[in-house]
């Protein structure tokens, strides 16, 4: 004779396999994926604390080297060391005080905003205004000039964030220091080197 409440069970496995007949494996997969998960989440956590909160203009120093003013927009602490931006401003007929240079671990790239700035690449003179922007490749030995009387602007990229505002401060010391006259060329150098940049020879 047919067990009736057998007859029931066996319908309720047919028509639900999944749901009412779990396996060891499809437990043991569930079991991985969210110890996978509470293993991870410090990890995200910290690497979020490291970052700080969002906000904009996470430096909101200006840093004035002699005519110029540099001001961090983002920095590699707030971009996990991807990307650095900041905002320079060149007066009228400045040059810049530091030697020409290169740099092996980053690319910079130019964009324009007001007015034009003449950088030299390579040998090429190269003007970048507003709206036009110029990537200067990792070894390129340049540097930049306003040949204008009008006031530069421009955002400076660099990729990834090699160099932050430590650098930019050092330089100001010096070259705000220098009174007298050109700042001292060896220090110059000294300091661009301590943070991967590499000063060109001399014409």
């Amino acid at each position: 004779m047919t067990n009736p409440a057998a007859s029931i069970d066996r319908k309720i496995a047919a028509e639900a396999p999944f749901t009412t007949q779990p396996n060891r494996r499809s437990i043991l997969g569930a079991a991985m994926a969210a110890s996978a998960a509470t293993a991870l989440m410090p990890l995200a956590t910290a690497s979020r604390a490291a970052a700080g909160p969002l906000k904009t203009n996470p430096s909101e120093e200006t840093i004035r080297i002699g005519q110029l003013a540099v001001r961090f927009l983002v920095t590699g602490t707030n971009s996990s060391g991807s990307l650095a931006v900041f905002e320079l401003s060149v007066p009228g007929r400045q040059r810049l005080a530091a030697p020409a240079h290169s740099h092996d671990r980053y690319e910079e790239t130019i964009y324009g905003i007001d007015g034009v700035l003449t950088w030299t690449v390579e040998g090429t003179a190269i003007d970048v205004g507003p709206g036009q922007a110029l990537c200067i490749p990792r070894g390129a030995v340049h540097r930049f000039d306003n040949n204008t009387a009008a006031d530069v602007k421009a955002l400076c990229l660099i990729t990834p964030a090699a160099i932050g505002p430590e650098f930019f401060r050092e330089s100001a010391a010096l070259i705000n220091g220098a009174v007298a006259g050109p700042p001292d060329r060896i220090k110059m150098a000294e300091i661009m080197r301590r943070h991967g940049i590499t000063p060109a020879p001399a014409p």
